[in-house]
């Protein structure tokens, strides 16, 4: 066995003899722990292995009781199914998933980058009224999503940016919880560096993306999940803002697709489908950004 694992190559082996060597050092309390975690960890993981699975599921496995985690006999009828269910109509589901695309990217760029510049200004310029500001940003955290919806509505409607990419992306710019979280980061940058940076000949802009982005990266990161989640999940402005079909997005879609089917037998695979595809581009960031995430809950200071 030592042989075998000698052959993956040396930097393998020395990972598993530092591996050994830290159980080694476990005491009984470290061990009883350390298992009950990973016990743990697999069960968190039950979610994520059932819904994998259950798109995979032919119609009659869909249905078992007690339900199963593993599939017996995976398919591809499902994603069939959810792909051919808007051919009768003029907008094929690739679309609403294009949409999508569009919409998550631009909208958590620009969810990103205004907190970001925000934080800022509100960190590293103590202009009058300043705390003000802050507060009322905080105090917007009060307000339940619906009682935005109509001021919302007019305020797209005025911009005339209906039916358009910008009538997605625009109302989704303002972030409360970006501008509180990169500003708690944004405090701990010394005073000091940004003034040297001032006396060697260093722009406002230049600091702020030079200086002050590369040291708050992981906060970024952890907004950038944030904001991903909420964009790729956006059911509001498709509903609200958006009379043209072919401008709506694949949430707007599932919603569409999997109403009214709590006692029915019809697309309930090309829902599992669905479920699945809005699930990954979710699960694929967090996996991208999880080291940022644990650095962002685990820091405490700038060496």
């Amino acid at each position: 066995m030592q042989t075998y694992f000698k052959d993956l190559g040396s930097e393998t082996w020395i990972k598993l003899k530092n591996f050994g060597a830290e159980m080694k050092r476990l005491d009984a309390t470290q061990v009883i722990i350390l298992f009950f975690l990973t016990l743990l960890a697999f069960f968190m993981l039950l979610p994520i292995v059932y819904i994998l699975n259950h798109a995979f599921k032919p119609l009659h496995e869909l249905f078992l009781f007690p339900p199963t985690f593993i599939v017996q006999d995976p398919t591809f009828q499902n994603f069939v199914e959810l792909m051919s269910m808007t051919q009768s109509t003029f907008v094929p589901v690739s679309r609403y998933i294009f949409n999508s695309v569009i919409v998550t990217v631009a909208a958590t760029a620009a969810m990103v980058f205004t907190s970001s510049l925000c934080a800022y200004a509100l960190s590293k310029h103590k202009f009058p009224g300043v705390n003000l500001v802050f507060s009322l940003i905080m105090l917007s955290l009060l307000f339940v999503p619906t009682v935005l919806q109509i001021p919302r509505y007019v305020v797209v409607q005025n911009l005339g940016i209906m039916n358009s990419y910008w009538g997605h992306v625009l109302p989704m710019v303002a972030m409360p919880v970006g501008v509180f979280l990169m500003k708690q980061f944004m405090d701990q940058v010394p005073n000091e560096i940004m003034e040297a940076a001032k006396i060697d000949g260093a722009s406002e802009f230049r600091m702020f993306l030079q200086i002050v982005i590369p040291i708050v990266t992981p906060a970024i990161a952890t907004i950038a999940i944030i904001s991903f989640q909420s964009a790729w999940g956006n059911v509001e402005t498709s509903q609200l803002f958006m009379q043209d079909e072919s401008m709506k997005t694949l949430p707007y879609y599932m919603q569409s697709l999997t109403a009214n089917l709590a006692n029915t037998v019809a697309r309930q695979g090309a829902a599992a489908a669905g479920a699945l595809i809005m699930f990954l581009p979710q699960l694929i960031i967090f996996l991208f950004f999880q080291k940022k995430v644990i650095a962002t809950m685990a820091h405490s200071g700038i060496k």
